[in-house]
């Protein structure tokens, strides 16, 4: 039986992470954690409580609700893929918005919360067989992980998915809002105290603004054979 590895996924927003991550957990029959559906539910929480919009961030109140913010994934065999609970309530649609695409990065900043989830993430690995997509996967919840890839592509690039994405879902969006939107997380990401959006110096560039998803998944699945051996 060949051994069980760590695979952490890090980058950009919009650059694939998630699906790549899907189909490496789906090939080699490994737990697939999204922590971004992590920070994006926290971030609904926060907006259903009014803690945090455009203009306002009350930290000392949701640091001090953090405790009963109880998230959990569940497996739906007819999407092949785990959704996103909040408190037993499924809100996989509602943390893919928009809006809280703009405002996850704010509270993706606040030390308290990074603390809470990535203990919950290190949980949920410690076994290995797992693989995990996010921003500071490499560098801070597993920077022992046997795999790592830095997810890269041009903002345009990665805002005409996203735009895309949203428009196949139905949602009234515009292009530029979406590649504002990128762009400022980028930057939240990147320049945030605690945990910045930053490559492990370990970890493999994957740039695929002009890489197809079947062509990256077996470039990538080739990495992890040799790390099999």
């Amino acid at each position: 039986m060949k051994r069980k590895i760590t695979i952490a996924i890090d980058g950009f927003s919009s650059t694939g992470k998630s699906t790549i991550a899907k189909l490496l957990a789906k090939k080699y029959n490994y737990i697939y954690v999204d922590t971004g559906a992590m920070y994006r539910a926290v971030t609904y929480f926060a907006m259903k409580n009014k803690l945090v919009s455009k203009k306002v961030l009350n930290e000392e109140v949701l640091i001090s609700k953090l405790k009963d913010i109880k998230l959990t994934f569940k497996f739906n065999k007819i999407l092949g893929f785990a959704e996103m609970f909040l408190n037993n309530v499924n809100v996989e649609k509602e943390i893919r918005s928009l809006a809280v695409s703009q405002l996850v990065s704010k509270v993706a900043a606040i030390s308290e919360v990074r603390r809470k989830l990535v203990a919950e993430q290190q949980l949920m690995g410690v076994n290995g067989g797992i693989v995990m997509d996010g921003r500071d996967i490499g560098t801070v919840v597993f920077p022992d992980a046997e795999l790592k890839l830095f997810m890269s592509a041009s903002a345009d690039k990665r805002a005409s998915r996203r735009y895309k994405e949203l428009i196949d879902r139905g949602d009234d969006v515009s292009f530029e809002d979406i590649l504002f939107n990128v762009e400022e997380r980028d930057r939240i990401d990147s320049t945030r105290e605690d945990s910045p959006l930053i490559k492990a110096e370990d970890a493999i560039e994957f740039d695929n603004s002009d890489m197809g998803i079947e062509d990256q998944f077996n470039k990538i699945c080739t990495l992890v054979e040799k790390k099999l051996l």
